[in-house]
């Protein structure tokens, strides 16, 4: 992850030179942080989706009369929780975190000019495995089989359509947006020999603020 952060800030870096000997007035690298909330869409155990945080990089530059072209990088923390039982009795809830980094790439009308844009486009996510706390990951989740630790073996790379506004003034803006994982995200499970089916799709709903340079 960080050679691909190291990557996509110099091109950044070096797009936006090119861009604004161009485009002085609309081409500017953008700063993010916000929140995420991911919903882990499965009929193999029961989930709940959770707070996570967002921070990334991004670069807004004119495409064609009311077009712009955003490509970003983005660093996240997602979380969810799954129902359990402790000891087969206790009900607790473990909560998994998943470390990700997403390149995308969003084309951006204008409806306002530099107010108002509607932006939709591919995502490429990249991630590890879950995490749990450790004295956790021998519960069993509700109404299977399973152990809590038998789960984080999730798919390295998830692909994700989104859609989304950005509204604010030229130099402070407001991000909302809206991903669906169209990969299974739990088809690596289905290595392991569990004995079950496992079939998985993340939706993401993200609000960032972009503070551009």
């Amino acid at each position: 992850m960080k050679k691909l952060f190291i990557s996509l800030v110099f091109f950044i870096l070096s797009s936006s030179v090119f861009a604004q000997y161009y485009y002085r007035d609309s081409n500017r690298i953008g700063i993010t942080v916000g929140v995420n909330q991911l919903s882990l869409n499965t009929e193999n155990f029961t989930t709940n989706p959770e707070m996570g945080w967002n921070a990334g990089l991004s670069m807004r530059g004119n495409y064609y009369n009311n077009w712009d072209m955003v490509y970003s990088l983005q660093f996240s923390e997602n979380n969810f929780t799954v129902p359990t039982r402790k000891l087969g009795i206790l009900a607790q809830d473990v909560n998994y975190k998943l470390a990700s980094a997403q390149v995308s790439l969003q084309m951006s009308y204008r409806l306002i000019e530099n107010h108002l844009t509607f932006e939709f486009g591919p995502i490429v996510q990249v991630n590890g495995k879950l995490k749990l706390d450790a004295d956790k990951e021998n519960n069993i989740i509700n109404g299977t089989t399973l152990l809590a630790k038998n789960i984080v073996d999730v798919s390295n790379f998830n692909f994700y359509p989104s859609v989304g506004f950005t509204a604010g003034v030229k130099h402070f803006r407001f991000n909302v947006s809206y991903q669906y994982g169209l990969n299974n995200f739990l088809g690596n499970l289905n290595k392991n020999n569990l004995g079950v089916d496992f079939k998985g799709n993340p939706g993401i709903l993200n609000g960032n603020i972009i503070i551009y340079l």
